[in-house]
């Protein structure tokens, strides 16, 4: 995910060395730069080995969210609001797979920080676009998360599927605002330069907090709101027969609802932290350091289908059924999960 950042016009003289003396040939397994300073590729054995490493994440990606996809499209069961907009989710990372890793992997930040190449511009939008999809989807889920646990009498009137299509439209719709923002933004600031750095600034704080500043904190909020519902209902009924039960699905709640923040944080937050800093202070930070956050960032694509789908039985077996090929089969066709 590429943010403009104050300071980025400094950032190859940062790479090549402060005081110029120092000849700087590993700040990407792809590229080196000679004596002149000048970036150029190399087809060394680590390059190759990265890119077949980041080849192997693009296809469990693709293959992950189009197996997600596959099922609830097919599966007349899954058609519920809340795998809508798993859907959703998984449409957004599977673009991400398809578009942002190859775009990245051919267009590094490296390289577009030495050549303002078009398709650097390209890649950004797509990646800014996408990527702050995929967060605000999440998001969507944890609120239909919470009305299922903590209003279930009233979940179904107030999550319907008019409401859910409304949910994912916001959600894209922001995404591509801020997506093509960031692409205006970085054209307009090659030919006002200074004049317009104050404006640049504003528009880089509005995307960090809506694109993940702002979804963090409402998911934050409202896990722990299902996490204290959960305790609570678990302990007005321990003295039942079902208590047993209920205390079964709360650490199961507990263990997913920790599993879904842990992984998100762990991917996305480095990278933010990152991002503020680079953006707001003149601190100077080594391109390999920044490219393996961007990759850990773009990785909860890959991981998602596995922490939404692998969770469920009903998922489970609509995969195995995919992958198998029974799906294809006459004596399947109206078959249950």
């Amino acid at each position: 995910m590429t943010f403009w950042a104050a300071g980025t016009d400094h950032c190859v003289e940062m790479a090549i060395g402060i005081n110029g003396s120092s000849i700087l040939t590993d700040i990407h397994p792809c590229y080196k730069t000679d004596v002149s300073y000048v970036l150029s590729s190399n087809p060394s054995t680590l390059c190759v080995l990265f890119h077949i490493f980041l080849d192997s994440l693009s296809v469990v990606t693709v293959c992950g969210n189009l197996l997600v996809i596959i099922s609830i499209v097919y599966f007349k069961q899954l058609h519920t609001p809340t795998n809508y907009l798993v859907l959703s989710l998984s449409v957004a990372d599977l673009l991400v797979g398809v578009l942002v890793f190859p775009l990245t992997m051919e267009f590094s930040i490296t390289f577009c920080l030495y050549y303002k190449h078009v398709f650097c511009r390209v890649r950004g939008t797509f990646d800014v676009t996408l990527c702050t999809s995929s967060i605000l989807n999440l998001c969507c889920i944890s609120i239909d998360i919470y009305y299922a646990v903590c209003q279930p009498l009233t979940y179904k009137t107030k999550i319907n599927n008019h409401v859910v299509v409304m949910m994912i439209v916001v959600s894209w719709g922001i995404a591509v605002i801020i997506g093509l923002s960031f692409m205006i933004l970085g054209l307009n600031h090659e030919k006002c330069a200074n004049s317009c750095f104050i404006d640049a600034v504003l528009l880089n704080i509005m995307g960090l907090i809506f694109s993940f500043y702002l979804p963090v904190l409402l998911m934050l909020c409202v896990y722990l709101k299902i996490f204290l519902v959960a305790q609570r209902q678990a302990r007005s009924i321990q003295s039942t027969k079902i208590g047993a039960t209920v205390s079964k699905m709360e650490r199961k709640a507990t263990k997913t609802l920790a599993t879904v923040m842990g992984i998100f944080l762990m991917c996305w937050l480095p990278f933010f932290i990152c991002t503020t800093t680079r953006s707001f202070s003149q601190v100077h930070l080594p391109l390999p350091f920044i490219e393996l956050l961007n990759w850990l960032a773009l990785s909860n694509s890959t991981l998602n289908p596995f922490i939404y789908a692998l969770f469920y039985s009903w998922f489970r077996s609509a995969f195995r059924m995919i992958i198998s090929g029974k799906i294809i089969q006459d004596d399947f066709t109206n078959s249950k999960l």
